[in-house]
């Protein structure tokens, strides 16, 4: 969810998010997702050797998509695309879970979705969970051209699964596997919502969260991608993340750093942002943050919700920052 009442801090969500925090307190000796000071003591301060991030191959996997057309569910398009990331994933070497379901959007529409699970090492306990929305918006409500028109989405749901997608390439080709079990999931239905309907938006990770495709299944956090490769994107740290998981938030803002990407992940704290990570939280319990493109002056890109949201828009140099710092992040995992 990405919309102008994004801008503000939300009281309501901010207590609710206290009720989360003190709900997680009581019962962090039994939930290994609450376990965050022993990820910042063991895994912030040094840099490990991991697989290579080709920002080419991120950059095709965004065109792929979008040569399908606009991934909106009840179309072909949306149905092609989903086939193509199952296939796909499982090429490379992911034991990958298609979670079909319905849900009605805010209009009353029943819309056809799927979930797509990717997983790594099933056989380890510690796991990390990486997503990204993989559904388009609609119609491009913010254009005032073409507020009706759909739109290809290429940075606003594309560039996070495409980065995650490049991921598991990597992981799979590599001699270096990450010590711990990894768990990507591409959620649909996430930007088939309205401003001020509430919950209308997320659709896919609200189902996910209230029915995990494992019942027991738990990570020791997560990290959502969203808009992650624009040019001149900036990545502030959303408040919510900051009021869940801070110490995974500066985990992965301090690896960047390292990196020579601290120009994109910047050290500034912006309003909170309902998005998937927020559901995921809510029901599971897993502390979850967004990476996602926000300026604290500019807000979201001028592309957003726009026709001009298409590969115009996309800059390599981008998916290579947020990659190779992912990459950096699972591979520091024990």
């Amino acid at each position: 969810m990405k919309t102008r009442k994004s801008f503000c801090f939300h009281i309501t969500l901010i207590a609710s998010y206290m009720l989360i925090l003190a709900s997680s307190c009581t019962q962090e000796k039994n939930n290994p997702s609450q376990n965050n000071t022993e990820i910042t003591e063991t895994s912030s301060t040094t840099l490990v050797a991991t697989p290579d991030f080709n920002a080419d191959s991120a950059y095709q996997y965004i065109a792929k998509q979008i040569s399908f057309g606009p991934r909106v569910p009840n179309t072909a398009s949306h149905v092609q695309c989903a086939d193509y990331l199952a296939r796909q994933m499982k090429k490379y070497g992911a034991t990958v879970i298609e979670q079909d379901f319905t849900a009605t959007a805010y209009d009353g529409t029943v819309l056809r979705a799927k979930n797509i699970i990717s997983s790594y090492n099933l056989a380890a306990n510690k796991r990390i969970l990486l997503a990204a929305h993989w559904d388009t918006r609609p119609f491009s409500d913010e254009d005032p051209k073409a507020p009706q028109k759909k739109f290809d989405g290429a940075n606003d749901g594309a560039s996070g699964v495409a980065v995650l997608m490049e991921i598991a390439r990597c992981i799979n080709a590599s001699n270096m596997k990450p010590v711990v079990g990894i768990d990507m999931i591409f959620f649909d239905v996430e930007d088939y919502g309205m401003p001020n309907v509430q919950d209308s938006y997320c659709l896919g990770s609200q189902y996910w969260g209230k029915n995990k495709h494992t019942p027991q299944y738990s990570a020791y956090y997560g990290i959502l991608l969203d808009m992650v490769g624009a040019k001149g994107a900036v990545f502030s740290k959303e408040y919510q993340s900051m009021m869940v998981a801070p110490s995974i938030v500066n985990l992965v803002w301090s690896k960047a750093a390292m990196l020579g990407y601290d120009k994109y992940f910047i050290n500034q704290t912006v309003s909170s942002i309902t998005d998937d990570h927020v559901y995921v939280t809510r029901y599971t319990n897993i502390p979850m943050i967004d990476i996602i493109e926000y300026h604290p002056n500019k807000g979201f890109g001028s592309y957003w919700h726009t026709q001009a949201d298409n590969l115009q828009v996309i800059d390599k140099a981008t998916l290579k920052a947020v990659g190779q710092t992912l990459l950096q992040v699972i591979y520091s995992e024990k």
